[in-house]
């Protein structure tokens, strides 16, 4: 009886390790990415179900507790939270699945201290000593990127002097202190200074990543909370848990190593510092003194859009800002129904986290098909009347191929400088989190449209409209 309920766990387990990997495949496209979830969350109720009933349970009093309090949480940050925000959100989920594979960790550190340790103790205080150090690594780092985003924390690269020795010796000693908690397993003090001497390390591994680093940062958080699960799977001798996490922590790296060739970046380069790291941030840029900015305003705007048979849109954070999603998709279906072919050109880092502007339009019910990756639409810039670049600035700027110089060089960049017309939506000339002049702005090519970008495309389309009846 007990091999056979032992078999069913086991089954179920690799019939929601199924579920998961399905899901996530199924995620890889915004067209099926709703289903992906969908399946991916039955997955994970199959998981949880069976390792209720498999495990000893203290109280399914305080589960079915937690469980309620955490799902209306949960509702509520779903419903609230704006699109605008999804990335703090993104950034604090991380934090918390790290929170939460440190704490359980540690419980039951806590727990087998007093029970006594079993025969292969140090394969248990090695997964003990990862699932802390990833862990409390993961939820401060996720607090510090959450702090950014939301402008909490400076988005500016900080850096304490010697900085990257102190974080070698933060994390030789934190090893070395697994080792002699290894060495004395009883002695409860080295794993607490495992779990403080983390949480610093999380904090000064994200303080100097820069905004224009951001999305590679929670990337990488992302993959870090999944580590931190997986490791924990091995502390609890959970095969569901070490599956799922193994699953979190390799898609998280892939996609980040996806992002940081997308800016033309080393993975190491960012945890050091990003920009900040290549030049000084205003070293290499336009000189601004002879240089002249033209700007439209919405009527010469509908008048350049009304000849224009082709279209492309490069959305950016300026879009999700102001919300606009919604005036950019009554501009494409004004354009079309003038005839104008209408496209959008996304850029992997474009806004605050990997497919920031995929949710923004799809929220607005954008058709998948019209959405173009950088390697889809960049050759075809050139056949283009007008691209109409809507709050995206580092993305765009040519420096990063034409200015050795520049903090950007050598990021791949979406090439709107070969359209035939350029119309900057844009609040001012500021530049972007880069913080850098952006050398689109001053081409002959290029028209500045200034003003919040939803009521700037609202105009346009009103204007649109008033031209066509």
């Amino acid at each position: 009886m007990e091999n056979f309920k032992e078999l069913l766990i086991n089954c179920t387990y690799l019939i929601a390790s199924f579920l998961f990997i399905f899901g996530i495949k199924r995620m890889s496209s915004p067209a099926t990415a709703k289903n992906g979830n969908l399946v991916s969350g039955i997955g994970m109720l199959l998981a949880i179900l069976v390792t209720l009933l498999d495990r000893h349970i203290l109280s399914y009093e305080l589960i079915i507790l937690g469980l309620v309090i955490g799902s209306a949480i949960g509702a509520v940050l779903a419903y609230k939270v704006e699109m605008t925000a999804m990335p703090q959100m993104v950034g604090l989920l991380n934090g918390f699945g790290g929170g939460a594979s440190a704490l359980v960790g540690m419980a039951e550190y806590y727990n087998t201290s007093l029970h006594g340790f079993p025969d292969d103790g140090g394969k248990f205080l090695v997964s003990v000593g990862l699932s802390l150090l990833i862990g409390a690594v993961t939820f401060t780092g996720s607090l510090i990127a959450f702090g950014k985003l939301q402008g909490l924390v400076t988005g500016k690269v900080v850096k304490l002097p010697g900085q990257n020795p102190i974080v070698v010796l933060l994390i030789l000693s934190i090893l070395g202190l697994v080792g002699f908690g290894m060495a004395d397993p009883g002695n409860l003090i080295y794993f607490e200074l495992v779990v403080f001497l983390s949480l610093v390390l999380g904090v000064l591994l994200v303080m100097p990543i820069g905004g224009a680093d951001m999305p590679v940062a929670i990337s990488l958080l992302n993959s870090y909370s999944g580590l931190a699960g997986a490791a924990t799977g091995f502390v609890i001798d959970n095969n569901m848990l070490i599956i799922a996490g193994a699953l979190v922590g390799a898609s998280g790296i892939i996609l980040t190593n996806i992002m940081c060739k997308a800016m033309n970046r080393s993975i190491m380069n960012v945890l050091l510092g990003g920009w900040a790291n290549t030049a000084e941030s205003g070293s290499g840029d336009t000189d601004k003194k002879d240089l002249v900015v033209k700007s439209v305003d919405t009527e010469e705007a509908a008048m350049l859009f009304s000849g224009a048979s082709k279209v492309v849109i490069v959305p950016g954070y300026g879009m999700a800002v102001s919300q606009a999603q919604h005036a950019v998709k009554d501009l494409m279906n004004v354009l079309e129904k003038n005839g104008t072919e209408v496209r959008f050109a996304i850029h992997p880092v474009a806004g605050r986290m990997p497919g920031h502007m995929n949710i923004l339009l799809a929220e607005s019910n954008v058709p998948y098909d019209k959405l173009f990756a950088l390697e889809e639409i960049n050759d075809d810039f050139k056949n283009a009347d007008i691209s109409l670049v809507i709050g995206a600035n580092d993305v765009v700027n040519p420096a990063a191929r034409n200015n050795p110089q520049s903090t950007i060089y050598g990021m791949p960049i979406l090439n709107v400088d070969y359209s035939k017309t350029v119309i900057v939506v844009k609040r001012s000339m500021n530049a972007g989190y880069a913080g850098i002049e952006n050398e689109l702005f001053y081409m002959d090519n290029t028209l500045m449209y200034f003003g919040d970008a939803k009521d700037a495309v609202t105009k346009l389309v009103n204007e649109l409209k008033s031209m066509n009846s």
